[in-house]
C-alpha cells in the first residue's frame, strides 16, 4: 500500500519502515522549535527543572529558540522574559536568535526546514516549513513532551490533497490562492489532516508564494501542510538544510482522506471579511470601503517579491495623507534583499514606514489600531482586537491590495496600477 510523505516522514522518525494514517507512533522530532512567549517557554523551562530534574538537554543541536516577539522590548518584564530565553540557550548550549526576524522564516533560511525531516513547534504557522518538504507541526500542548522526552507519542494523520490548476493573472497571488482554498473547501475541509498540495499551479509559484499557503494552513482545519519538494525548493534549501536526510515523496498510490482540484485561472483579488479568517469574498465587494492602516508583513506574507509588489503599485503614487502604511519585512534577510534591489527606498519614498522584522505589528502590540478604524493586513489572522481596539476591523487582502488601498485611503483593487506599470 502506499504512503503519503507524511506517514513516510513519521516513519522514518518512528524507527519503521512504513507507518499508516490511525497508526499510533513513538517519533523523535529532528528539531523541536520555540519562541519565547510569557506562559509557554519560560514555563517549560521551569517545569524542566523542577518537575522532572532535567537540567539540561541531551542533544541540544535538535533545539532552537527564536526572540521574535516583543522586539525591542518596551517593558521590564518583556526583557526579563528575553533574559530567561538566552540564559536557558546558554546553559543548554541550545542556539537563540534574536534579532533575525520572525522564526517561521528565520528556521528555513538557517536550514531547519530540511526535506524529510519531522518538526514540533507549539505555533502552528511553523507550517510553512512544508514548502520545502519537511513535516512541521504545531503541538501547543505537548511540546513540553518534546523537551522532556527524546520521543513524542503521535497519531499518524490523514492527509488531504489539493491540486492547484491553472495560471494566476496580474494582481493575484499566493495569498489569494490561499483564501479561494478555504473559500472552496470550507475552513474544515482538512481538519485534524494533512494538507498537502501540489499540481501545476503550485509549480508555477516562487518559494515564497508556496510558503504563503503553507503557513496558513491552520485555517483549514489542518494541523500542518507539506509539499514535495521539487528542484526549486532543493535547490534553495540545498546549501542551508542542517541534516543529511533523503527528500520523500508521496507514492502515487497512496490514499487519501480526500482529493481536491481547484482552478485559479480566473481568480480575482480576494478580502477577508472581518471579524473571521473564514469569511472570503472578491474584493470587488467590499472595494471602497474606508481604511486608515495598513500592514504589509508578518510570517504569511512579508517577503521580496511582497514588497517589490507593493512597490510596484505605489510607483508615481503617495500614501494618502492621514493613511499609516507600515511595511514590515519577515526576516532581516529578506529586508537585506528588499534594500539591495532598491525596493525599500520606493516604499519610502511613497510614505510607508518601514519597521524591523518582528511579530509585532501581526499581534497587535506594535502599530495598534483605536475604536472604529479599519486596516487593510496581510497578516495571519482578523479577529476582533488582533491588532488593537476590538471595536476596529482588519480586512485581509494581498501585498498589492494594501498598497492600493494606502494610496487611495479606501479597499482598492491593485490591478489597474499593475496594468499602468507594465503599459
Amino acid at each position: 500500500m502506499g504512503q503519503t510523505i507524511a506517514e513516510k516522514i513519521l516513519a522514518r522518525a518512528s524507527g519503521q519502515d512504513t507507518a499508516q494514517a490511525g497508526d499510533e507512533v513513538l517519533a523523535k522530532p529532528d528539531f523541536v522549535i520555540a519562541y519565547d512567549f510569557p506562559g509557554y517557554t519560560d514555563v517549560i523551562f521551569k517545569q524542566m527543572e523542577e518537575e522532572f530534574g532535567i537540567e539540561q538537554v541531551a542533544e541540544p543541536d535538535r533545539y532552537a529558540l527564536f526572540i521574535d516577539h516583543m522586539v525591542p522590548a518596551a517593558t521590564t518584564a518583556e526583557e526579563e522574559l528575553h533574559e530567561i530565553t538566552r540564559a536557558w540557550g546558554k546553559k543548554n548550549n541550545v542556539p537563540v536568535y534574536e534579532r533575525k526576524g520572525i522564526g517561521h522564516q528565520v528556521a528555513a533560511e538557517l536550514g531547519y526546514a530540511t526535506p524529510g525531516a519531522f518538526v514540533v513547534h507549539f505555533d502552528g504557522h511553523i507550517s510553512q516549513l512544508g514548502t520545502f518538504g519537511t513535516l512541521a507541526i504545531g503541538v501547543r500542548r505537548h511540546l513540553l513532551e518534546a523537551f522532556v522526552k527524546e520521543r513524542i507519542k503521535i497519531k499518524v494523520p490523514e492527509t488531504t490533497r489539493i491540486d492547484i490548476t491553472g495560471t494566476l493573472r496580474p494582481g493575484v497571488t499566493a495569498r489569494d490562492v490561499f483564501h479561494h482554498i478555504v473559500r472552496v473547501l470550507g475552513p474544515r475541509s482538512c481538519r485534524g489532516n494533512v494538507m498537502e498540495l501540489g499540481g501545476d499551479g503550485i509549480a508555477a509559484l516562487s518559494l515564497e508564494g508556496r510558503q504563503t499557503i503553507n503557513c496558513l494552513a491552520m485555517f483549514t482545519g489542518a494541523i500542518t501542510a507539506i509539499m514535495n519538494p521539487d528542484e526549486k525548493a532543493l535547490a534553495y534549501i540545498r546549501e542551508r538544510q542542517r541534516l543529511d536526510i533523503d527528500p520523500l515523496y508521496s507514492d502515487e498510490d497512496a490514499t487519501y482522506a480526500a482529493r481536491h482540484q481547484i482552478d485559479v485561472s480566473d481568480l480575482e483579488p480576494v478580502a477577508v471579511i472581518p471579524p473571521s479568517p473564514a469569511n472570503t469574498r472578491d474584493l470587488s465587494e467590499v472595494a471602497g470601503t474606508e481604511v486608515q492602516v495598513g500592514y504589509l508583513g508578518s510570517c504569511a506574507s512579508g517577503r521580496v517579491e511582497d514588497l517589490a509588489l507593493a512597490a510596484d503599485v505605489l510607483e508615481g503614487h503617495k500614501v494618502k495623507d492621514g493613511f499609516q502604511l507600515h511595511v514590515i519585512p519577515t526576516s532581516q534577510e529578506i529586508m537585506e534583499k528588499a534594500a539591495e534591489q532598491g525596493i525599500l527606498t520606493r516604499l519610502i519614498n511613497a510614505g510607508a514606514f518601514i519597521s524591523s522584522s518582528s511579530c509585532d505589528y501581526c499581534f497587535g502590540r506594535m502599530g495598534v489600531m483605536r475604536d472604529g478604524q479599519r486596516a487593510v493586513s496581510t497578516g495571519t489572522l482578523n479577529v476582533r482586537g488582533r491588532m488593537g481596539s476590538p471595536d476596529s476591523e482588519i480586512y485581509i487582502v494581498n501585498a498589492a491590495a494594501v498598497a492600493a488601498s494606502a494610496i487611495e485611503g479606501r479597499i482598492a483593487d491593485p490591478r489597474p496600477y499593475l496594468e499602468r506599470e507594465t503599459a
